[in-house]
């Protein structure tokens, strides 16, 4: 077996084994190293003969591995002779079985004592099942970044005594936006990059989707959860028609959508239907202006309106000011820039998105389409300086050169 194969059963794997350890040791942070210790040593044992049961032999391993930490530590005895003698860590595990162990992994990852990014690493790590090189290429940070925001976690969850159980079910729900918003947070990062040279990472975008398919599982009643999953996939299909063989970006005027990706458009309305039986939150609104877009054969037969209603609803729900903002393309699209122009300038006159390339970017276009050349082009220019993606930063040069001088 190679090293392909071996993360790939890691990836699949981790995230029951350390929620399995960390529930008879109680302690997240040694579960999880020990679950690495496994791993590292069956980079070096496959290899010259794989295991019958490879998820099997991982547990077995982690387990040794806990013990051997656990006798370390004398004030741990009583745990080590429970973890030693309790017969629920099977090493015979199902590879169907999705239980709570794993959801209260996501629920302890995503707790509120932690920052934003130490969530989204530790989520990824013991979760995702991601090394910290992957994960700091990912988000373009160095790797120990990385490390230190998972050990730091670790040590807070340690230190506020986190409990390894899930919440009651009402603290559930209200915590359940956390997981969520973490989870949104590294699909946005795959969808559109902050920064770097590649306008997507469809790799970071395909495991927020595999972790938001594991909580959909874990969570079935949950709408939001459904709302997140079709807002993921229906972005998500639109991804090979998005850039040119080189890279570069295509506008959604210009793709080809035939090049869209009709299973997980299927996939996206199937959990849109899911999540719209108990009514649509702020993920479910989402996918429903993505599942607009996805059942338009242009951008001209496009329904704007139903977008620009379904981003009003939006903004009742979780008002924000890129809400507006993206509520003013669609107004741009559904009742000419004039109106639209009127958003983004109460938006501006608010200041209520200090330091962003979209606000210029918007702005651009849109003194773009009512002739205001010079005005755009230094709209344009300015939301370049500061974009942090070069791909994009290239877009929006190539915008501003185009409209020259007047």
């Amino acid at each position: 077996m190679g090293t392909a194969d071996i993360e790939a059963v890691w990836r699949i794997e981790s995230a029951r084994i350390v929620a399995a350890l960390t529930r008879f040791t109680g302690d997240f942070g040694l579960a999880e190293d020990a679950a690495q210790e496994a791993v590292a040593e069956a980079l070096v044992a496959w290899p010259r003969g794989s295991p019958a049961n490879p998820a099997g032999w991982l547990m077995a391993t982690a387990r040794r591995r806990a013990i051997d930490a656990i006798r370390r530590r004398a004030a741990l005895q009583d745990r080590y002779a429970l973890l030693a003698a309790d017969p629920v860590i099977d090493l015979e595990i199902d590879p169907d079985r999705i239980d709570d162990d794993v959801l209260a992994l996501m629920f302890v990852s995503c707790h509120p004592v932690l920052p934003r990014e130490a969530r989204v690493a530790l989520t990824l790590r013991v979760v995702g099942g991601l090394s910290s090189e992957e994960i700091a290429r990912a988000f373009l940070v160095p790797v120990p970044t990385v490390q230190a925001r998972v050990t730091r976690a670790k040590k807070a969850i340690a230190a506020a005594g986190v409990p390894f159980e899930l919440p009651p079910a009402g603290a559930r729900r209200e915590r359940l936006g956390g997981v969520l918003s973490v989870l949104y947070v590294i699909f946005t990062e795959g969808s559109t990059a902050t920064s770097g040279e590649r306008l997507l990472r469809p790799d970071v975008a395909e495991e927020a989707i595999r972790l938001v398919r594991t909580l959909a599982a874990l969570q079935p009643d949950e709408p939001e959860v459904h709302g997140l999953l079709a807002l993921c996939e229906l972005t998500a299909a639109r991804f090979p028609a998005r850039t040119d063989p080189q890279g570069a970006p295509v506008l959604l005027a210009d793709q080809d959508r035939r090049l869209w990706d009709l299973s997980a458009i299927r996939r996206g309305l199937a959990a849109l239907a899911t999540a719209s039986e108990r009514g649509l939150g702020q993920y479910g609104l989402q996918a429903a202006i993505a599942a607009t877009h996805a059942s338009a054969p242009s951008v001209e037969q496009t329904n704007w309106a139903r977008i620009v209603r379904l981003y009003e609803a939006l903004g009742r729900v979780a008002p924000s000011p890129v809400v507006e903002l993206n509520r003013a393309v669609a107004v741009a699209m559904a009742s000419g820039p004039a109106p639209a122009l009127a958003v983004v300038d109460e938006l501006i006159a608010s200041n209520r998105l200090p330091g962003s390339h979209l606000v210029p970017t918007v702005r651009g276009e849109l003194l773009t389409r009512l002739g205001r050349r010079s005005e755009a082009r230094a709209e344009l220019a300015l939301a370049a300086r500061l974009c942090a993606n070069q791909c994009e930063r290239s877009v929006l040069l190539g915008k501003a050169a185009a409209l020259g001088g007047d």
